[in-house]
């Protein structure tokens, strides 16, 4: 939802941990055109959350953490790569209630090479970090212009 207030603009951000079906079917059923970057805005918990109660003394920075050192193979396995990942600090233009911890960029060669991914053995042993660590985020699909 977009709306003004005098000069002001404003834009509803709903953070999540999973796209809806209905978002997972209609980002995965497009087109495939080709390589393209993810760009990650997360947000972190406090204290991580892990289904099994275990490492509550861990921040959710910190489970992430775990999540994302182990996600660089399954990244090279499908031909993707992290670009850049980066602690947000501090923000220049706009305003948002609530800023993001963390910002990463991944590049991916395809959305099937993405999908493909997400569906191992080797992914789904190191999902529950990054259920564990994370408040929300939004993920935003980027292709390069002129192609």
């Amino acid at each position: 939802m977009i709306k003004f207030e005098g000069s002001k603009l404003f834009m509803r951000v709903d953070n999540a941990i999973f796209p809806s079906m209905e978002q997972a079917k209609s980002f995965f059923g497009g087109p495939e055109n080709g390589p393209f970057v993810m760009v990650n805005l997360l947000k972190f918990k406090d204290k991580a959350e892990y289904a099994d109660g275990s490492d509550s003394d861990l921040s959710g920075a910190t489970a992430y953490g775990r999540y994302g050192k182990a996600i660089q193979a399954c990244l090279a396995a499908v031909g993707g790569r992290q670009i850049y990942a980066g602690t947000v600090s501090g923000m220049m233009i706009g305003e948002v209630e609530d800023q993001w911890d963390m910002i990463a960029l991944v590049e991916y060669p395809s959305l099937a090479a993405m999908q493909k991914m997400m569906s191992s053995p080797e992914y789904q042993a190191i999902e529950p970090h990054r259920k564990a660590g994370l408040a929300g985020q939004l993920n935003i699909r980027t292709s390069k212009i002129g192609r």
